[in-house]
């Protein structure tokens, strides 16, 4: 392993470590998978490792970096390797089986071919960090003698889940109704990923969530975007059995502890946001009225779900803003556009600058880990509304363990009614239930903010991070 020597590096973390000699910065390679809630977050901790003097390559694959929009990530390097599709990625799959089967091999190839290029370079790599779903990168990573850090996207809860799923600690498909794992309230089946509460649906995705742990064993550190207080119990369990360290939420600065001042937004987009127009549709309604709905990057609704979530949001009479991607516009109501006054369409928007805008008052999301983090790191309240993967846990934490929000829940169909829609805004905006639900909300708020802020668990984390990386390329000189 080599480790650059030169400029003085000036993280209180890392200064004094070797007193009388020179001082190390360490080169990260950080790998996410393709998709914008897996960038997002990694992006975000590799400024803050950046802000402590480390050298940062994002790597990306070739199809996506040629989608993204607003390349704003000025401190930060970028490589690209190949997930066997560098002229549509998943989209030119003809299966979701067929591009990680393609990905995982030509990923492989095609990242140690980038790690032999860097490595004879004037400031070579010392650590891969890889997003968990891929963890042919720590055996890439291994090859060259580099260190490597996994990184986990979604919660730890979830994965303490997955992990008893791979350790073969749950019986597939599942056999009881409810469930208790060590350091976790108690789950009914129901709440569990879908991916293990549907056993059979998805079976690539399954593989990948639960073939997350292959070769953790190999791994330097365990990251993770959440923070502790969050989930205290699965954390001190999974710690026990991993080098594991919560270093979130991984946000902008700007929308928490506010120390990267220029860090307002996330750097990179697979969608053009419609900044302009959202917010200045906000700036008129009044404090506290609006209904945001999103359901993400890559969510789908069926033609029925959506007509009923938009008769929903007509029928409830509030404010609301809806984002519908161009290629799901199509599913809506013919006689629906253009019928509510009440409400904005767009194809995409800031999300942040939604969130914390007064006149929202709460947000309709498929729960998401990315959009659950930043509601609560935000201080806003939840409609859960979950349709697949880690989701629907993390709707069961939102309604019964933080108590931010209130659960949509689906008929026997698996449709979420109109009545239901109305009943959830309401309960939100107009009751004595709602106002508690928004005090649990400021409460999470804060403590987000204290966890990343200087001295906060989160940051004291990432610096020891920074300088165990920091002593282990000094001690390989």
């Amino acid at each position: 392993m080599q480790c650059w020597e030169g400029e003085e590096n000036t993280n209180p973390g890392i200064q004094g470590m070797d007193k009388g000699r020179k001082n190390y910065v360490a080169h990260c390679l950080v790998l996410p998978y393709p998709a914008q809630g897996h960038i997002n977050p990694m992006l975000q901790f590799s400024k803050r490792l950046v802000q402590r003097g480390v050298k940062v390559t994002l790597i990306t694959v070739v199809s996506n970096w040629k989608t993204m929009s607003n390349k704003n990530i000025t401190s930060i390097e970028v490589e690209s390797i190949s997930d066997g599709y560098d002229d549509g990625g998943l989209a030119a799959a003809e299966s979701l089986e067929a591009y990680i089967d393609t990905f995982w091999r030509v990923g492989s190839e095609t990242l140690a071919e980038l790690v032999h290029k860097l490595a004879g370079s004037s400031h070579p790599p010392d650590c891969v960090i890889y997003d968990a779903f891929m963890p042919w990168a720590l055996d890439v990573a291994k090859k060259f003698g580099l260190l490597g850090a996994t990184f986990f996207t979604q919660s730890c809860s979830t994965n303490n889940i997955y992990l008893h799923a791979y350790k073969k600690l749950l019986e597939l498909p599942l056999s009881q109704t409810e469930y208790l794992l060590p350091g976790m309230p108690k789950f009914a089946a129901e709440d569990f990923p879908s991916f293990l509460n549907k056993y059979g649906s998805y079976p690539g995705f399954f593989g990948v969530v639960v073939n997350q742990f292959a070769n953790i064993y190999k791994a330097d550190w365990v990251l993770a975007n959440t923070f502790y207080e969050l989930e205290q119990g699965a954390v001190d369990w999974l710690v026990k059995i991993w080098p594991l360290k919560t270093i979130g939420p991984c946000l902008p600065s700007m929308y928490l502890d506010k120390r990267l001042q220029d860090d307002k937004d996330y750097g990179v987009n697979m969608y053009n946001p419609n900044s302009e127009a959202c917010i200045k549709w906000l700036d008129d309604k009044p404090k506290g009225s609006v209904v945001y709905v999103s359901f993400g990057s890559m969510a789908e609704l069926s033609e029925e779900q959506t007509e009923e979530l938009a008769w929903g949001l007509r029928d409830g009479g509030n404010y609301f803003i809806w984002v519908i991607r161009d290629s799901e516009q199509g599913k809506l109501p013919k006689d629906f556009v253009g019928t509510s006054e009440k409400g904005l369409i767009v194809a995409w928007c800031p999300q942040l600058q939604v969130l914390i805008h007064e006149a929202l008052g709460c947000f309709l999301t498929h729960c998401g880990w990315n959009s659950t983090l930043e509601a609560l790191s935000l201080g806003v309240p939840l409609i859960a509304m979950p349709l697949w993967t880690d989701q629907i846990t993390n709707a069961k934490l939102v309604r019964d363990v933080w108590k931010i929000g209130v659960k949509a829940v689906a008929d026997e169909k698996e449709i979420v009614r109109r009545e239901t829609i109305t009943h959830c805004i309401k309960e939100i905006l107009e009751t004595e239930k709602g106002n508690e639900i928004k005090k649990n909300s400021i409460k999470w708020k804060n403590l987000a903010k204290n966890y990343v802020d200087e001295g906060g668990n989160s940051d004291k984390s990432t610096t020891e991070f920074v300088t165990e990386l920091a002593h282990r390329c000094a001690a390989s000189k």
